[in-house]
């Protein structure tokens, strides 16, 4: 089994060390419903429960909260062979150094190379470039070049060449795919794997997409996938409840992958947990049309049903109904279309611009703030609607934060000067699968320039625009990828246009 190596624990903040802001904030909008209703929707009520709401946000009535530092940032890249373990390189270690272009070869101040030779269990050094050194990006290069590196500058090319060559980093032969090498990031989580397949997808690494869906297959159970597995396959026991978000980006990955291949045939060996996630994500739909609350991609439960949770299954259910159509099973097709028709609508309606909510909300409750989710409504993961663009870019507007980065959502209970790189590749991928040039260019730009030292994407980025956290993140890495790959009309989307 492949693992990256890694020194000491650099802790986790997703999910973990927080306060529950998620059941606070929906019990709060349960209040604030019941109130509403009765006094005919005073605004100041409704004013002064989001402040109330507030007391996870960034200030509230009591005034300015402090919070805690973002973990500090351990690594900034990874070098590795092909096949075997890979190594998380400290700042400390790249201080002065480069990757030699389009390769897992550490140039070293003064002349030296540092690389993990095929068939190598560590790291060595050389004076210069030495046959083990060449080897090594000789095959880094023929691999790259079996597939796509997307972008149509060199700027472009080189940032997908590198978060390309850090997504096989992190992608065991075995299919489990990593979310970043630090300790307690260097897991499975099925919704980042989910990801990670599509963006290998798109840029033609068939095996490696496949890898790693055939892993999310074999480790989801009756209760459906947890929130992230071992890279042995086997759950992590800390506490985190199953995570329903993982049966739609498991189909859309799976979408994906036959959009880009050669046709449906060859996901039908897949159809079992095709089936499965979809008819978990349709047996999820309340009377309502929502699913329950639960823990979204924030990782934190909400007692309101929310709309990280909801998309996502929108997406999945629109990607079954087009997987069960392709592969001929027209009443599930036709279930699952059913079934997406009505959670689409229940999300526009209940989730989306209402009374005392300017804009689509983390949850049912207008108290509880915009959040980045809506991007998965919107291309390429769902059709263009009415209006949805500017709700989009006016929520990208809400929740950036100083530094130029995004928040989650305007209630996210962390530091407010703090942006995270998913979320602000999401509002990049949206602006590229819509076609808006301009805007995913501007994304990219930032993005590219709050790299660490060795042009890994990190988790977070402080007030100060400093790199923080897990680096490289697989999320972001497959997001950029995505994006641009979506900028030459590389990937399909969206689904739903069968059944």
């Amino acid at each position: 089994m492949r693992r990256l190596r890694a020194r000491g624990d650099g802790g986790d903040t997703r999910g973990e060390g927080t306060p529950p802001c998620g059941d606070g904030e929906a019990r709060r909008g349960e209040i604030l419903n019941r109130s509403v209703a009765r006094r005919g929707g005073s605004v100041a009520l409704v004013l002064l429960l989001a402040g109330l709401a507030g007391g996870c946000s960034a200030t509230g009535l009591a005034g300015e909260r402090e919070y805690p530092a973002p973990v500090p940032l351990r690594y900034v890249g990874v070098i590795g062979a092909s096949e075997g373990p890979h190594y998380a390189l400290s700042p400390q270690e790249a201080r002065g150094s480069s990757y030699l272009p389009r390769s897992n070869v550490l140039l070293l101040p003064g002349g030296g190379v540092m690389y993990v030779p095929e068939g190598g269990d560590s790291p060595v050094t050389a004076s210069g470039m030495d046959a083990g050194a060449r080897a090594s990006v000789r095959e880094s290069r023929a691999w790259l070049a079996a597939g796509i590196v997307p972008g149509e500058s060199e700027f472009e090319r080189e940032i997908a060449a590198r978060s390309l060559l850090n997504l096989r980093l992190l992608t065991d032969p075995s299919g489990a795919a990593l979310a970043a090498p630090n300790p307690r990031w260097d897991y499975v989580w099925p919704r980042d794997a989910s990801w990670m397949s599509a963006a290998f997808s798109v840029t033609e690494h068939r095996e490696e997409a496949r890898s790693i869906l055939d892993f999310l297959a074999r480790v989801r159970d009756e209760r459906g996938w947890e929130a992230r597995y071992t890279p042995d396959g086997r759950p992590v026991p800390d506490g985190r409840p199953a995570q329903l978000d993982a049966n739609g980006w498991f189909l859309w990955a799976v979408w994906v992958y036959a959009e880009t291949g050669e046709g449906y045939k060859e996901v039908r060996d897949l159809w079992p947990e095709v089936r499965r996630a979809a008819e978990e994500a349709v047996g999820a739909l309340g009377s309502d049309g929502l699913p329950p609350g639960g823990a979204d991609y924030w990782e934190r439960r909400t007692l309101l049903p929310n709309l990280g949770n909801s998309a996502a299954l929108l997406v999945g259910l629109r990607s079954a109904q087009d997987l069960a159509a392709g592969l001929g099973h027209e009443r599930e097709a036709d279930r699952y279309r059913r079934s997406a028709d009505r959670l689409e609508d229940a999300v526009h309606r209940r989730l989306g611009p209402r009374a005392f909510a300017d804009g689509y909300t983390r949850t049912t409750s207008p108290a509880s703030g915009r959040d980045a989710a809506v991007t998965f409504l919107a291309p390429p993961f769902g059709r263009e609607r009415e209006g949805l663009r500017g709700e989009v870019i006016s929520t990208e507007e809400a929740l950036t934060a100083p530094n130029g980065g995004v928040l989650p959502g305007e209630r996210w209970p962390q530091e407010p000067t703090v942006s995270w790189t998913p979320e602000s590749a999401f509002f990049m991928l949206f602006a590229a699968a819509s076609g808006d040039r301009e805007r995913a260019g501007r994304w990219l730009r930032w993005l590219a320039e709050h790299r660490t030292l060795l042009g890994a994407f990190p988790e977070k980025v402080d007030g100060d625009g400093e790199p923080q956290a897990a680096a490289p993140l697989a999320w972001t890495d497959a997001a950029v990828l995505l994006a641009l790959a979506a900028g030459e009309g590389m990937l399909p989307g969206p689904p739903g246009e069968m059944g």
